[in-house]
């Protein structure tokens, strides 16, 4: 009998790695939060300010572009 605690993998979801826009766009989401950001609007108001810029328009996020392409990033 084993005694050690199931671990989660964090990439055990992942079918391939990350694209450089991914790694780009994750750590500038996980800076937002790390200076306190919640709500979506700040967040997107920084991501506008730090980048990456939005590859579904002109480069601005937008509320539609972000729920839209995070809905393709996590299919």
């Amino acid at each position: 009998m084993s005694t050690h605690e199931p671990y989660l993998q964090p990439h055990q979801a992942r079918k391939r790695p990350n694209t450089q826009f991914e790694e780009l766009l994750g750590d500038s989401i996980e800076r937002a939060f790390g200076s306190g950001v919640t709500e979506l609007a700040a967040l997107l108001a920084h991501l506008n300010l730090a980048g990456p810029p939005c590859p579904l328009t002109s480069g601005e996020w937008t509320e539609d572009a972000y729920k839209t392409l995070m809905a393709r990033l996590g299919e």
